[in-house]
């Protein structure tokens, strides 16, 4: 059956960052999630198993044909759907065929793939993505018009075409709506091979026959879903925290009695002297007594510094496996906004992408913006941003293309903060896990979830403090922790927040005032629940 394995895998980056130093381990047959926190190295994993990479060391063995979803596609606008599915030349080919002008290398490109059209059509409709009725037309279009998450289903179409046996997903669900989303729940569910997903969507993860855990450069396999893992977890957490408990009393109590026992032996050594002193007893006598006193005594000490010291050990031993993940600790600056003050108005605004808006926004409204893929969610933020809001503002792209690719983190963000000292600037990375020398890597070599926590600290040291914050998808790549203290600082934030985002645990729990839906016609104003 199609799996993967790792022997003495090891890589590390070209400035000598290690990522793996002798894994060992395999994933498949089945379908797995593979979690770990930011910068574990899940998708440097992926990227080294699909041959993106070299490992310095070792070796990975692939049984069966394999396929990989980036999570980035690097797909330009003016790209043709046909291209992006790898089959432009297949049926350029067919269509000579067809038409009776073909040579014999047409049939040698075409070899079994006669229906190679219609799977693809179907598949783009199983996806949501079949806009036309002709299936010539549906996959001529080009790329304009799509949006990030129809982009990343389109390279989802792309990987099935080719019939792989394993599949490689790095965050699939990004950007995708709701329905969308359901529609790639149910084709990976229907893939009969081995699948291995890295994801932080919940509801995709519980999907999975097995998750595998990266965690300090090591690779660990659960049995059953992601609810499942998380029950393993907490047991064992909660073992090693009463673990800590008694080792640490046990502790207490030995270094106790190493206490009592020395108080014991210096009394019996000043009794001792004052034996000598006086005389009492022969002096040889007393001279062997003495060092018989000395030698129980140094054995007496020794046996309870043994037994504390074995009680530290296991102490330590214990608090190793309590964990102690790294998760950003975000601290909001002073953006406190007014009931009834003016944020932003649209009025009859045309969107590039067809649908006309009206918008008022005034005080610390809280707005979720939501509809289909492909409808201007994205474009509506930049156009509010290019309208000129009347408060300080800031942006979070969902591409996340806000870096002088070429600068450092640090560089990055002191740009957005000219006022701000290098002391205050790195503070402010540290609590986004970018410490010491993290801050001083290159933006272009960050990973998807490094490249969220960085804009993240680009947008809340901005200078001034943004009072208006649109947010694109602001939760993708980013670990569940890193989550749950992103979602408790925007609940906090007292400005005005505009969030496109297809997480609907997330939305509710920041405390919505509003919720909108973007549709063909307009923005359409929905209850809050």
């Amino acid at each position: 059956m199609a799996n993967l394995s790792f022997s003495d895998l090891t890589f590390a980056w070209p400035d000598g960052t290690p990522v793996f130093d002798g894994l060992d381990g395999g994933l498949g047959p089945g379908h797995i999630g593979l979690v770990g926190s930011n910068g574990a190295g899940k998708s440097t994993l992926l990227r080294l198993i699909a041959g993106e990479l070299t490992p310095t060391r070792g070796s990975i063995t692939v049984t069966g044909h394999l396929g990989y979803l980036r999570q980035d596609l690097g797909l330009g606008a003016g790209q043709r759907v046909d291209a992006v599915l790898g089959i432009a030349e297949t049926r350029k080919a067919l269509h000579r065929i067809e038409s009776g002008s073909a040579e014999e290398s047409d049939f040698d490109l075409v070899g079994s793939r006669w229906d190679v059209e219609e799977r693809a059509v179907a598949l783009l409709g199983r996806l949501g993505l079949h806009y036309v009725a002709d299936s010539a037309d549906q996959l001529d279009r080009t790329l304009e018009t799509l949006s990030g998450g129809e982009t990343t289903l389109l390279g989802l179409v792309a990987e099935l075409l080719a019939e792989p046996e394993i599949l490689l997903l790095d965050e699939p669900t990004n950007n995708l709506d709701r329905l969308a989303r359901e529609r790639l729940y149910e084709v990976v569910a229907q893939f009969s091979g081995t699948v291995v997903t890295v994801s932080h969507d919940r509801e995709l993860l519980e999907r999975m026959g097995a998750i595998a855990e990266l965690r300090q450069g090591e690779l660990r396999m659960f049995g059953g879903n992601f609810s499942e893992y998380e029950r393993i977890i907490e047991a064992e957490q909660e073992a090693a925290r009463a673990a800590i408990r008694d080792a640490r009393s046990d502790v207490r109590r030995q270094a106790r009695e190493l206490v009592e026992t020395r108080i014991k032996l210096d009394r019996r050594q000043r009794y001792g002297q004052k034996m000598w002193d006086t005389k009492r007893e022969p002096k040889i006598i007393m001279s062997e007594r003495k060092r018989q006193a000395q030698v129980s005594a140094g054995k007496l000490r020794n046996n309870h510094i043994d037994k504390l010291e074995t009680a530290k050990d296991q102490l330590q031993q214990a608090q190793e496996l309590l964990r102690d993940d790294r998760e950003i600790r975000v601290e909001l600056p002073d953006t406190r906004l007014y009931p009834g003050q003016d944020v932003i108005e649209l009025h009859e605004d045309r969107l590039a992408c067809g649908p006309t808006v009206s918008l008022r926004i005034s005080g610390p409204e809280r707005i979720a913006l939501t509809g289909r893929n492909g409808v201007g969610k994205t474009t509506l933020l930049r156009r509010i941003a290019a309208a000129g809001p009347k408060v300080p503002w800031r942006l979070l792209p969902q591409r996340l293309d806000i870096f002088d690719e070429q600068r450092s983190v640090f560089e990055n963000v002191a740009s957005t903060a000219p006022h701000a000292s290098p002391e205050q600037i790195r503070a402010q990375l540290a609590r986004f896990l970018f410490r010491g020398g993290d801050a001083d890597v290159a933006a272009s070599a960050l990973s998807g979830g490094e490249r969220l926590r960085a804009a993240l600290a680009m947008l809340l040291l901005a200078d001034p403090a943004p009072r208006l914050l649109l947010l694109d998808e602001p939760t993708n790549n980013l670990d569940l922790p890193s989550l749950a203290h992103l979602t408790q600082a925007l609940a906090s934030f007292e400005g005005a927040l505009i969030v496109v985002s297809h997480d609907p645990r997330f939305l509710d729990d920041i405390g919505l005032t509003r919720r909108l839906e973007l549709t063909a016609d307009g923005l359409t104003e929905t209850l809050v629940r």
